[in-house]
């Protein structure tokens, strides 16, 4: 595949791959998606590579999430809803490697969920974290929700997704959705120590663990497709649409007018 979206590089056993959009902070489209599938899989399935970070080029984010441009009821690109999201989700679960999100500025959305679902995340004092769904129309309702509860706990999920609100760098590693948050001058050199640890580690025991992780969590992929085939019923209400117009507009969206 020839890559247009995102950057990939190798640096002493570990796969770096960026989401290259920083005009659009990040946010990924149908293509990038599909990108980022088949460069986590080429990096997971090969033996050279101990361990892959997920990063985002430029300093204002990490990842924004769903472009809000290439959404018109429906995303650009295949799947449920014009994103192969349930495929890009597993992607990161299945690969028997560790993923590590790289976090700087901005990780909101579908950025967000990333971020949960990586094994790692490791963040620069500049980043920020949150989600935006009911704000914009939207919802993940599959591991964003699910998998969220298991990492922050029920509440503090709950929290992040009807209440949309900001978390900083600090307060995401306080409540445990983030490992370690270092001087953004340092968060390359952070990131590479880790990469450079499990390096040393057994490869073996590493994909044996991840999928043992895994396993008490596996029915969520279950959840995870029915509430993409109910997310795209949503997206194909006013309710919804009113959300996108608003975020385009740059206005407050007037969300209850059309609920039915």
């Amino acid at each position: 595949m020839q890559y247009e979206d995102i950057l990939y590089e190798v640096r002493n056993g570990a796969a770096w791959i960026t989401i290259n959009r920083p005009d659009k902070m990040n946010a990924f489209r149908g293509r990038t998606c599909d990108e980022l599938i088949h460069a986590i899989n080429k990096a997971g399935y090969d033996r050279e590579i101990a361990s892959i970070v997920l990063a985002g080029a430029g300093e204002k984010a990490f990842c924004t999430g769903g472009d809000q441009s290439a959404h018109e009821g429906q995303y650009d690109g295949r799947g449920t809803i014009g994103l192969p999201m349930e495929e890009l989700h597993n992607a990161i679960r299945d690969v028997p490697k560790p993923v590590i999100a790289r976090v700087q500025g901005y990780a909101i959305g579908g950025g967000n969920v990333i971020c949960t679902l990586c094994d790692f995340t490791i963040a620069s004092e500049n980043a920020v974290f949150g989600q935006v769904g009911p704000k914009v129309g939207s919802v993940d309702p599959g591991f964003g929700t699910a998998f969220l509860a298991r990492v922050v706990g029920e509440k503090k999920a709950r929290e992040i997704w009807y209440l949309c609100r900001r978390y900083p760098a600090a307060q995401a590693l306080a409540m445990g959705l983030v490992n370690t948050v270092v001087p953004h001058d340092q968060l390359d050199a952070e990131v590479q120590k880790w990469c450079d640890e499990i390096l040393e580690r057994s490869p073996t025991a590493i994909a044996i663990a991840k999928r043992s992780f895994n396993m008490d969590t596996a029915q969520q992929a279950g959840i995870a497709g029915m509430g993409m085939y109910a997310l795209k019923l949503y997206y194909e209400t006013e309710e919804s649409r009113e959300g996108v117009r608003a975020f385009q507009e740059k206005r407050k969206p007037e969300f209850r007018k059309y609920a039915k």
